[in-house]
């Protein structure tokens, strides 16, 4: 098994971090623009696409800063994928930072399906 590599991307929103955090830190909001449904039990997420279920565990969560999932496939222990939000100490510009992990020759395409995904993020909040 080849080790997966860390990625970040960062995408400037016009939106407040209180209003952007409600679509990744719940699962309605998450099903408005990630997945076609989740469900959650407690810490766990219930990701649903097209009639498949990808389970994932919340790692740590801070309200209106950040939320850190790992699927629960058992592929890779260290892998996870995060969305914390950023904002400029002195412009206040808000930034959704999307970190997730993926096989190097896999990089370029997940990166396409975040910034495929965050684009879809933008066009339901408005942003």
């Amino acid at each position: 098994m080849s080790t997966k590599i860390k990625f970040e991307i960062e995408f400037p929103i016009h939106a407040s971090p209180h209003m952007l955090y409600q679509y990744f830190g719940t699962p309605s909001g998450l099903s408005e623009w990630f997945a076609d449904n989740v469900n959650s039990r407690g810490e766990v997420f219930t990701f649903i696409w097209d009639g498949s279920e990808e389970k994932a565990k919340v790692l740590q969560e801070r309200p209106e800063e950040k939320i850190k999932f790992k699927w629960l496939d058992g592929e890779d222990d260290k892998s996870f994928f995060e969305f914390r939000i950023e904002v400029d100490e002195i412009t206040k510009d808000v930034s959704l930072i999307v970190t997730d992990f993926a096989e190097e020759d896999e990089i370029e395409e997940s990166k396409m399906f975040w910034e495929n995904q965050i684009d879809e993020l933008k066009h339901t909040i408005g942003a």
